[in-house]
């Protein structure tokens, strides 16, 4: 993430949706997101990367306050897709 950090986006208009696991995931999850005109915020603590594998690291997912209702419908069709393909 360029620039911004945590106390920054918690200024903003933006809330937390979720915590993935993996920059891997994270970026699936942005490109879903930004397809359905969500705008996202990725934020990865870079202490994560001294305790924690980075491909392992947690990356936390912000949205617009005003996209949250939306995106969180959205992430449930996500985790609910993600979950057929395991069955």
């Amino acid at each position: 993430m360029s620039g911004i950090d945590e106390k920054q986006i918690h200024g903003m208009l933006y809330t937390k949706l979720t915590d993935v696991i993996g920059r891997w995931q994270a970026d699936i999850l942005e490109s879903y997101l930004k397809s359905e005109d969500i705008d996202v915020v990725l934020f990865q603590d870079t202490m994560s990367h001294v305790t924690t594998t980075p491909v392992f690291a947690e990356v936390q997912v912000y949205v617009p306050t005003a996209s949250i209702k939306r995106a969180r419908e959205l992430l449930k069709q996500f985790n609910d897709t993600g979950d057929e393909g395991q069955e």
